[in-house]
């Protein structure tokens, strides 16, 4: 082994040309592929080396979750020294290549006969030992103030994940009562009329919505019975809608047709509301006698007639425009009578267009086809009966509009 190797390592510099001669005649060259482990933890090895080519690490807790790196050392160095000063002799961390090594092999007995010829020598290991430790140290520092740093702001993290999640219930709360609310402004029952069986079910997309239904009692056996529905959804249209249900109420008990409630409606809306929002209504005036229903559709959904055997009944149609958006609106209105034994159905587009996670409709087919169904079955039922239709179509797919439906059935 070449004399300039042993003597290029900074602990053997100062020795005598008679040492480094001898450790030239005792030492074995090693070869270690990159990631091996040259030394382990804890284990008992009377081995010592000088790196003279290669890069290793120093590990302490190798392959446990607190596994951190002490140094690394670079050729040329001598490695193990750390074991000649621990108790029982064993290593006090464990060695990794980081890439191929050249190394000599010094035994425990050449290194102790190596120390009693040249005393000298244990200083200098000892200043070399107390640098490394020094280093070790201050790594041991910086890792804890990274990992302090590291705490603080996962604690910070916390702190504002914790805020979040109050500040999520709070508006859940807020939702939760605001949704009472809403269902609240919605009918508490339904009315008793001798020969008629009213039904309605609303099932908002979000915790509140912009769909509505009414029922409104005009006297002299006559009521009336509106669906809406506000653009967009949420809160916003939660509010429209509440304000869309008091102007409802109050203009049909002043105007006389349906026609001039929803012309009042439009009128107030352009007044109070600048957001740009509007509301498809139909409201219409039953005449509980001779079951005759005039209504006026400002842009919503065509009603859906059966007669006593469960056919559909065709029913004209005109061009009809939300309220909200036009200062001299166009409606749709017609006439139409509930037979003996039929049922008159209104409906919000939320219903015909569900779709499934493949983008099917639902459409007015299957809707139609469900109310054939279930048209023997009392009004309410009929309305939970739809929507539970609508639910097994929709299948995981989510509910992406409000949903209204209302039912009169003439028995």
């Amino acid at each position: 082994m070449s004399q300039e190797a042993i003597r290029s390592v900074p602990l053997f510099a100062s020795l005598p040309p008679e040492e480094i001669a001898r450790l030239a005649q005792s030492l074995r060259p090693v070869e270690l592929k990159e990631n091996s482990i040259l030394m382990r933890e804890g284990m008992l090895d009377p081995r010592y080396y000088i790196l003279l080519e290669g890069e290793v690490e120093i590990i302490k807790a190798m392959g446990q979750p607190d596994e951190r790196v002490l140094a690394v050392r670079q050729a040329p160095s001598f490695i193990g020294e750390m074991s000649l000063f621990s108790d029982d002799g064993k290593h006090t961390a464990s060695v990794r290549s980081l890439t191929e090594l050249q190394l000599l092999e010094l035994g425990r007995d050449d290194l102790d006969g190596l120390l009693r010829r040249q005393p000298d020598l244990a200083y200098q290991m000892l200043r070399t030992m107390s640098k490394r430790l020094d280093e070790s140290e201050n790594l041991t520092i910086r890792d804890l103030r990274r990992k302090n740093r590291e705490l603080m702001q996962a604690y910070a993290e916390l702190e504002a994940a914790q805020e979040q999640i109050v500040e999520k219930e709070k508006l859940e709360r807020s939702l939760e009562v605001a949704r009472e609310i809403q269902m609240s402004i919605l009918p508490r029952s339904y009315p008793l009329v001798a020969g008629y069986d009213f039904g309605a079910t609303m099932v908002p997309m979000a915790a509140v919505g912009g769909d509505f239904y009414d029922f409104i009692n005009l006297g002299e056996n006559t009521l009336g019975i509106a669906v809406g529905d506000v653009t967009d959804h949420g809160v916003p249209a939660a509010l429209l809608m509440a304000l869309t249900v008091t102007l409802l109420r109050a203009e049909s008990r002043r105007e006389a047709s349906p026609r001039d409630v929803l012309l009042s409606i439009n009128r107030h809306m352009l007044e109070m509301d600048e957001t740009g929002m509007f509301v498809t209504l139909l409201y219409g005036i039953l005449d509980c006698q001779s079951g005759e229903f005039t209504y006026a559709r400002a842009g919503h959904e065509i009603p859906i007639l059966f007669d006593a055997h469960g056919n559909t009944v065709d029913l004209e149609r005109q061009k009809g425009q939300p309220v909200g958006l036009f200062s001299a609106p166009l409606f749709d209105e017609q006439q139409l009578k509930i037979p003996s034994g039929g049922m008159l159905f209104l409906y919000s587009d939320g219903a015909t267009d569900a779709c499934d996670d493949h983008d099917s409709r639902y459409g007015l087919g299957k809707l139609q086809a469900a109310l054939h169904g279930y048209r023997k079955e009392k009004a309410k039922t009929i309305c939970e009966s739809v929507w539970q239709s609508l639910v097994a179509h929709r299948g995981k797919a989510l509910q992406q509009d409000d949903v209204t439906l209302l039912a009169v059935k003439a028995e």
